[in-house]
């Protein structure tokens, strides 16, 4: 965390997930931006406030939590807070392999989107994003993201193919690589690439086949297999390493969430001599 100046807050970092650059969030009161430019598209959320900007020399004002904000590479632009309240945002920096540099133009002619599923989106990507070891959601996320902007805003691709006879064969294949590298994990572009699927084509099959994203489904293969592993009386640090977890506080996350109790306590817990697994569960919860 950086901290500049009073009431101003600036965290930044850059994930290992391919196309995002960079992820800053901040909080400015007094701060503002100077004319620049970025090599980059900046795709940015207000969590709150209100902040005015030019972009090609035109001003264009966002307010509130329920706006996106999309600056093309290579085009001045500025920013300013208009309140004494300031702005918090949180923006994304995403090179030409998610937008390409051609659309920049259309990007220009209208950059702020009254879109509340393209901005629930990208806040459930920076939630992803938050947490180390989550690349393959982030991945899966970043993929419906790009495929709203240029469906929906930037007017460059055709509406998304929906799954058909393939769906389940393309989803088996799926899953199969996905138990197959359970512990040292893939990513999303190359589950794609060994399956000749576009990556959001991929996951709607997936889900259609089984109830669930594929960054679910994995996640949920790894407790099941973490809760033999602590069962077994491993550690939980030495579990969260044999499963695929990034470290152990990744594993405490996704565990508690899916299970109701820590690692530890999961593997902790003993069964007295003449009690069932199910006689004891049942004492601790009457």
């Amino acid at each position: 965390m950086t901290v500049g100046p009073p009431r101003t807050t600036i965290s930044a970092w850059r994930p290992s997930v391919p196309g995002i650059a960079e992820v800053f969030h901040a909080h400015f009161t007094e701060h503002a931006y100077p004319a620049h430019t970025h090599d980059t598209w900046a795709l940015m959320i207000l969590n709150d406030g209100a902040v005015d900007f030019a972009l090609d020399r035109h001003r264009h004002d966002a307010t509130g939590s329920g706006t996106v904000v999309l600056l093309p590479p290579g085009v001045s632009h500025d920013g300013r807070t208009v309140t004494a309240t300031g702005f918090r945002k949180r923006v994304l920096y995403l090179d030409t392999s998610v937008l390409p540099e051609e659309l920049t133009g259309r990007a220009v002619d209208g950059p702020v989107f009254g879109d509340e599923l393209l901005r629930h989106r990208i806040h459930q990507l920076h939630t992803a994003l938050g947490h180390p070891g989550d690349g393959f959601e982030a991945e899966s996320r970043l993929s419906f993201i790009r495929e709203r902007l240029l469906q929906g805003h930037l007017d460059a691709l055709r509406p998304p193919r929906m799954p058909g006879r393939e769906a389940n064969r393309l989803a088996t294949a799926l899953r199969e690589l996905l138990d197959s590298r359970l512990a040292s994990g893939m990513s999303l572009e190359e589950a794609a690439a060994l399956l000749h699927a576009h990556p959001t084509h991929l996951i709607r099959c997936f889900k259609q086949t089984y109830g669930l994203p594929p960054h679910a489904y994995l996640t949920g293969k790894r407790i099941e297999r973490a809760r033999g592993f602590l069962l077994d009386g491993r550690r939980p640090a030495e579990v969260a390493a044999a499963v695929g977890f990034h470290d152990q506080a990744h594993l405490h996350r996704h565990f508690t969430r899916h299970v109701g109790t820590t690692p530890a306590r999961y593997g902790g817990r003993k069964v007295k001599p003449g009690r069932s697994p199910q006689g004891a569960y049942a004492a601790r919860q009457g």
